[in-house]
Formats: C-alpha cells, structure tokens, sequence
C-alpha cells in the first residue's frame, strides 16, 4: 500500500512525507467521511495544525474532498480517481445518518 500512496502524492504533486502517508493511509482505509477531529484522535500525538494542514493540501491538490454534510462540521473523504472537484462532473450526493452520525460518499449518484 505504501507504493499506492506515494504515488497518489505523487501524481498530485504532493510532496511524501510521513505524516501526510500515514493520513492518507487512514483515508483511504476509512469507509466514511472523517473529521480533522477523528483525525485528530486517531494520531493522538500529532499537532492539530499540521494534520489540518495536511487536510488542506490534499483539498487543494484534489485528493481528497470537503464535505458540508450539514452537522456544522467539515468531514473529509478521498476523491474517486479523476477527479477534479468540479460540480459539472465530480459532484455527488452525501448521506449523513443521524442515528451513527456517519457521512458517506455516495458517488454512482451525481448531481449534474
């Protein structure tokens, strides 16, 4: 998986380095949308900052994306291959269930 991931970073134009492997790492094996605070609690020892940082890199260089699922907290989750962020092709529905408070990415339904 490690090959997997540094040349997702990259393809992106990311630099590798450990902390944004092991982030990404915990992405791609997440079947729901995380916050930077499940993030957070996940790497218990890493600043806030950095993994936000992090976060925002990967938003920028489209690896993953920002979801507002309506809880008044950003949730994160990786972006299908090809994507480009755009709302004509890579916009897609989000379920938030209120009972586990799970967001998931529900991409075969685009909004066009």
């Amino acid at each position: 998986m490690e090959n997997y991931i540094d040349q997702i970073l990259k393809t992106h134009h990311v630099k590798t380095t450990a902390m944004r492997q092991l982030i990404l790492q915990y992405l791609l094996k997440s079947e729901i949308a995380v916050s930077l605070t499940d993030i957070e609690n996940h790497f218990d020892r890493s600043e806030r900052t950095t993994l936000f940082r992090t976060l925002k890199t990967f938003v920028l260089k489209e690896i993953v994306h920002k979801i507002d699922d309506g809880t008044g907290v950003a949730k994160y989750a990786m972006c299908e291959e090809g994507c480009h962020c755009t709302v004509e092709k890579d916009l897609h529905v989000h379920f938030h269930c209120n009972c586990c408070n799970e967001t998931i990415c529900l991409p075969n339904i685009k909004l066009y």
